[in-house]
């Protein structure tokens, strides 16, 4: 099959915070995607990190991807004198979004593997590793941030080696074709991407010896096989993602696969149903540097993004209509963790100007969002004002509420939940693969925690300076409300990290709480001289003067059952005029808890209530009376 050796198409792919979005911000410099006059700072924010939650949180969230132009030495020793466009896909690195990864992989030709000389490979590592073999991708392997006084060069190339291995074996044993030799032959690059430098050596001291990343874009050009194709093939173009422009409307981005596409073409677009509807491309834009430009046409392998296809979707194909040739659906894996969304229903509702409080703004909304994200569901629930939405995770339906709190929706959401399902006739669940990095001395905390979340440990390794690095299979419902007591136990140093492990039987009863919660019962504002008279019941996630309805809860109580409190009572005044009449106490700060922390912090009777300025824990049922009538119910029918 001819090849395109002009073009190459690879994806970044790697764990959290292994620098996969720095290497591309220093791969576009050194390219010259930005001259002089452009406003980015090249010691700023990551350019690919477009959104103001990946800028906050310091993760990506969306695959993006852009065009590196490099016309160096490694291009015209290939006599390729006009230069070579690199294809580059960002991929996030967290596990709640291996959608964005799946798909990512689907567009590209190759993979750059980005390990952290000190971590090593981690779950996300393993898992985007194997969906890349999977797919017969080609793999280069870059050991990133070598330059940290705590790296461990020999040693991660070693254990990157054994993954490699370890999973070959595995996809031949599933009856995958992998060829095990050329895992051994993988091409190792040594790099520091902050530094925007390289090397094909391992540099012993940490220093490399080259002032730029020309022997990446060199071992890019010379193991990642361009693009092939059929040459007498009709047109065949994957969508893999969508975006939209205020001027264009709808974009759909794809790869062309076979065939040319051309600007006012008139195509055939194979839906998911099959059918082949006719629709024109008013619009072709190819991707250079961040910028997206107006083209005549694109060819096989070149990656463009297309316009005027109003109902388009990711997954579907554009065709030809005189020979059409369907390309396969994108495959997701399965959510994992579901929440229910849907209006608010506090007293509190509606108080906020301009805010979205209707069930039909959240359903349009939610629909929207299965437009672009794939490994989203939506289903009905018994009522109309709710929904069940599953995702990967906690934090990307976190991530969805948050951008819906941002756009101005009041929600009421679930306390997040597993999603089952029978296989062989046995309720089974999901399992997450976890790996923690701790300090020494917080072996036994961290082994008692993981132990009462039916954590089973797999492997246990001393990196031999005072940490340890542990492997569990837990329940993904015992991770849920994991995060807080794992940081409180470490004292805010251990590092924790998942990947789905797969479907197992139904583990048992899972502890998630085992404190109860400070409970208002009336409504009114929070006062100081109350919250000082309670202080010593419990901590507040409530402000002094904020306003609070009954049923709302206001702090954690230590003990384990609820407790309903008059956070809203007032001093009454007297006529006593002494120096000693009035006694000063402070008040301990209250904890702010985040839209995160909250669903953490919520037990199975509450959920949160999510408006633009607040976000609040509440019970699910609000009246006390009530409240108690059910826990009734709930013990007569235990005995």
């Amino acid at each position: 099959m001819p090849v395109r050796q002009d073009l190459r198409n690879v994806a970044i792919v790697a764990h959290v915070d292994h620098g996969k979005t720095t290497l591309v911000d220093a791969m576009l410099w050194q390219s010259g995607a930005f001259s002089e006059r452009d406003t980015v700072e090249k010691t700023g924010e990551r350019v690919m990190d477009s959104g103001d939650l990946e800028r906050e949180k310091g993760i990506t969230i969306l695959a993006k991807n852009t065009a590196v132009h490099y016309s160096g030495p490694a291009a015209k020793a290939l006599g390729l004198e006009g230069g070579v466009t690199i294809n580059v896909i960002d991929t996030p690195g967290h596990a709640d979004f291996g959608g964005e990864v799946e798909r990512g992989l689907s567009m590209v030709d190759g993979v750059i593997l980005m390990v952290d000389a000190s971590e090593g490979p981690l779950p996300q590592t393993r898992f985007v590793l194997r969906k890349a073999l999977q797919a017969q991708l080609p793999v280069v392997v870059v050991v990133n941030k070598v330059d940290r006084p705590d790296s461990r060069i020999e040693e991660v190339v070693s254990e990157t080696t054994d993954l490699l291995l370890s999973l070959g074996e595995d996809l031949m044993n599933d009856g995958v074709e992998t060829d095990v030799d050329s895992l051994l032959d993988v091409p190792v690059i040594y790099a520091s991407a902050k530094a925007g430098v390289c090397s094909l050596e391992n540099p012993g001291n940490g220093i490399l010896p080259t002032e730029n990343l020309e022997p990446l874009f060199e071992t890019i050009l010379n193991r990642i096989p361009g693009p092939s194709y059929e040459e007498d093939a009709p047109l065949q173009a994957h969508v893999t993602n969508l975006d939209a422009s205020p001027f264009l409307g709808r974009l759909a981005l794809l790869r062309i696969h076979n065939g040319t596409l051309t600007k006012g073409a008139s195509l055939g677009l194979a839906r998911h149903d099959g059918t082949i509807a006719n629709v024109r491309v008013t619009e072709l834009l190819r991707t250079e540097g961040l910028e997206r430009i107006s083209t005549e046409s694109a060819g096989p392998g070149e990656i463009v993004a297309v316009a005027g296809i109003e109902d388009i979707t990711i997954g579907e194909s554009l065709v030809d209509l005189e020979d059409p040739r369907p390309l396969p659906l994108i495959t997701i894996d399965d959510p994992a963790i579901s929440m229910t969304i849907g209006i608010n229903t506090s007293p509190l509702a509606g108080r906020v100007r301009g805010a979205k409080v209707t069930a039909r703004q959240v359903k349009d909304r939610l629909d929207r969002e299965l437009v672009g994200n794939v490994s989203l569901r939506v289903f009905p629930t018994e009522r109309p004002d709710a929904w069940e939405v599953q995702g990967r995770g906690e934090l990307a339906l976190a991530i969805l509420v948050e951008q819906m709190r941002r756009e101005g929706f009041e929600l009421t959401v679930g306390k997040p939940q597993v999603v089952t399902k029978e296989i062989e006739g046995v309720r089974c669940e999901p399992m997450e693969r976890m790996t923690i990095d701790i300090p020494e001395e917080h072996l036994g905390a961290v082994t008692q925690l993981m132990a009462a979340r039916k954590g089973r440990m797999e492997t246990m390794s001393n990196h031999g300076s005072g940490w340890i690095r542990l492997e569990f299979v837990v329940p993904a419902r015992g991770l849920i409300g994991f995060r807080t007591r794992f940081l409180t136990e470490t004292r805010g140093t251990g590092i924790a990290s998942s990947i789905a492990e797969g479907y197992a039987p139904w583990q048992g009863a899972i502890e998630q709480r085992l404190t109860g919660s400070l409970v208002a019962d009336r409504a009114g504002q929070a006062t100081p001289y109350a919250m000082t008279n309670l202080q010593e019941r419990g901590s507040f996630i409530v402000e002094p003067s904020s306003e609070v309805y009954e049923g709302q809860v206001v702090g954690e109580n230590p003990r384990g059952e609820d407790m309903d409190v008059n956070i809203c009572r007032e001093k009454k005044q007297t006529n006593t005029r002494s120096a000693t009449a009035d006694v000063y106490e402070s008040l301990t700060p209250s904890r702010k808890l985040t839209l995160e922390e909250s669903l953490e912090f919520a037990a199975n009777d509450e959920c949160v209530e999510v408006t633009p300025d607040a976000v609040r824990v509440r019970k699910v049922v609000l009246d006390a009376q009530e409240r108690f009538k059910i826990a009734a119910r709930e013990r007569r029918a235990q005995k």
